[in-house]
């Protein structure tokens, strides 16, 4: 999508992938500063690990606590901080700034795909890793009226809810499965990218027919067991392709300072994704 956005503007730019050990990651964004990147994008497990290792926060990244996009910026001679996208030429030091793109690209999937507004609405949510913890407090913020978190590992669920009595104390957060009808189901793990791969919930714990829209933040497959059965129950669905794209499009902007092509850069997902 990125490359497709880079030809729709004309930029003489390439979005490359590099896979990059945990323990190399520092070395990483300082090759990628040294040789004059723009940007770059950080997947899984870098998020956490590059707040740590840049140089400026944006208020996006402290507010959700993970780095999913960096902006490489020049002094210029007036000594201002510029993206380096905007200059021919960089004339002084360079420093390495952190966003995160992900929290509000899962608001807006949630309203574009679903028609969910989580203001006043009961979620239960799947999974408190580097995903799940992102999506936790940004669903928090935005209100909802009650949350429950259910995670294989009890010690992270209860650091997220924690994080959240913190923030948003008034927030009500419960730790397991709901007992009545909740209005939205997010799945944040990892469970079902494989065809092999069973519910990422407990079904004896709660019945997918309990509620009225199941978000997947899995994209490839399309649909996932979760998405089949929430479906054929009745329940809006949707897969984590939009959020991929709201992400990826306000990272675009971050480091171009131009409107991104969003038809453009839908169209290439599909294609990459789905082959149609």
């Amino acid at each position: 999508m990125h490359n497709a956005a880079i030809a729709a503007l004309g930029l003489d730019w390439r979005y490359l992938a590099f896979e990059v050990r945990p323990e190399q990651l520092s070395q990483a964004i300082a090759g990628a500063m040294a040789m004059k990147f723009v940007g770059l994008n950080l997947t899984v497990p870098h998020k956490l690990l590059a707040m740590d290792m840049v140089d400026v926060l944006d208020a996006s990244a402290r507010a959700w606590g993970a780095v999913n996009t960096i902006r490489f910026e020049a002094e210029d001679g007036s000594g201002h901080w510029r993206p380096i996208s905007e200059l021919d030429e960089i004339p002084g030091r360079v420093r390495s700034h952190g966003f995160n793109t992900d929290a509000d690209a899962l608001v807006q999937a949630l309203s574009e795909d679903l028609k969910v507004k989580l203001a006043g609405a009961t979620v239960l949510l799947l999974g408190a890793g580097g995903a799940g913890r992102t999506a936790a407090l940004k669903i928090a913020s935005e209100r909802v009226s009650k949350l429950f978190l259910v995670n294989r590992t009890r010690s992270k669920v209860e650091a997220v809810a924690a994080e959240i009595k913190r923030l948003w104390p008034e927030v009500p957060v419960v730790l397991g499965y709901p007992d009545k009808p909740v209005d939205l189901v997010i799945n944040a793990t990892s469970v079902g990218l494989k065809p092999e791969d069973a519910l990422p919930l407990d079904p004896g714990a709660f019945s997918i027919t309990k509620t009225s829209a199941v978000y997947d933040m899995i994209y490839r497959p399309a649909e996932t067991l979760l998405l089949r059965q929430a479906r054929e129950a009745g329940a809006r669905v949707a897969n984590g392709l939009g959020m991929l794209l709201f992400q990826g499009a306000r990272a675009f902007e971050i480091w171009s300072g131009r409107a991104a092509p969003l038809p453009v850069m839908r169209r290439a997902l599909e294609r990459n994704v789905y082959g149609n």
